[in-house]
């Protein structure tokens, strides 16, 4: 089996890992994570076409492996004085690594691509992409697109005045495939790019509908727990408590109910009949007020 340096020499022309990851032997951890960021961004399985992944996957496990060497001390500086790699520690498992790369970086957000953006265009960091762009796509405006991050049609114009000033200046070689680029493939670039443009533009709109959708949604139902809890609330103030009051008016009203569906049902009970009492009669005798049963 290959062993780490043969698989660097393989896939990158080096057995050097500071040349391949572009730092020197004494760089900071800070930045042999960017530099592994910057790399792992290129070859990432994900991040390419069906027909790389195989190759993408293997540079990205070399790329995984050398990273864990030079932020680990002892590792490192085996390296660093003998020259070689402990392979024994690596069981060649990629889902092991995605893991690792998941945690050394923090899913990228639509503001940190925005800032990102804001800092890339216009940098030495955007030429020196464009310069590679350009020279590994022989001029082709379609590779340079494919790319360089955020390079639309409307960049065009400003990319092809940098090329023109390095051309005439000897820094790269003309490219008749750049400088004199046929109408027609141009018109389909751009057709494309505009088709491309409309659809994100409707999957961004769908998105934020959904989301305020949701947010809706949360809202009325928010709403409608609360005034559910408000209409207890009120009930147990009525009801609940120790108001002799509001508890006549609940006993009151059950037997409302009651009489009422009673006289519904006719079962009503009938009304004893008052007993035949004798009222007392009031007499005057003697000038006193005397009582006397009342005769039947």
């Amino acid at each position: 089996m290959p062993s780490t340096l043969d698989l660097c020499e393989k896939y990158y022309g080096t057995r050097d890992i500071y040349d391949l990851m572009g730092i020197t032997k004494d760089a900071l951890e800070k930045d042999v994570k960017k530099a592994y960021y910057r790399l792992s961004l290129q070859v990432h399985p994900d991040r390419v076409p069906d027909e790389e992944k195989n190759v993408a996957t293997e540079k990205f496990k070399v790329l995984s492996t050398i990273n864990s060497i030079l932020t680990d001390k002892d590792k490192k500086a085996l390296y660093d004085e003998r020259g070689i790699i402990d392979d024994n520690d690596d069981d060649g498992n990629l889902s092991t690594w995605l893991d690792l790369w998941r945690t050394f970086f923090k899913p990228i957000t639509t503001e940190d691509i925005d800032n990102f953006q804001r800092d890339y265009v216009g940098s030495d960091l955007e030429k020196t992409d464009l310069k590679e762009a350009y020279l590994n796509g022989k001029g082709c405006i379609n590779v340079m697109m494919s790319s360089i991050p955020f390079m639309g049609v409307e960049d065009e114009p400003r990319f092809q005045e940098i090329v023109k000033e390095w051309i005439a200046a000897g820094e790269v070689p003309e490219y008749k495939m750049f400088t004199e680029e046929p109408k027609a493939k141009r018109t389909r670039r751009h057709n494309k790019y505009r088709k491309e443009a409309l659809q994100a533009r409707q999957i961004k709109e769908e998105m934020d509908a959904k989301s305020a959708s949701n947010s809706l949604e949360q809202q009325i139902m928010a709403r409608q727990k609360s005034r559910g809890t408000s209409l207890i609330d009120s009930l147990m103030a009525k009801y609940g408590g120790d108001n002799k009051e509001d508890d006549s008016e609940l006993f009151d009203d059950e037997a409302e109910v009651k009489k009422h569906a009673s006289k519904k049902t006719g079962t009503e009970k009938p009304s004893k009949k008052k007993e035949n009492v004798k009222e007392p009669v009031h007499r005057i005798k003697n000038g006193r007020v005397m009582k006397t049963r009342s005769s039947t």
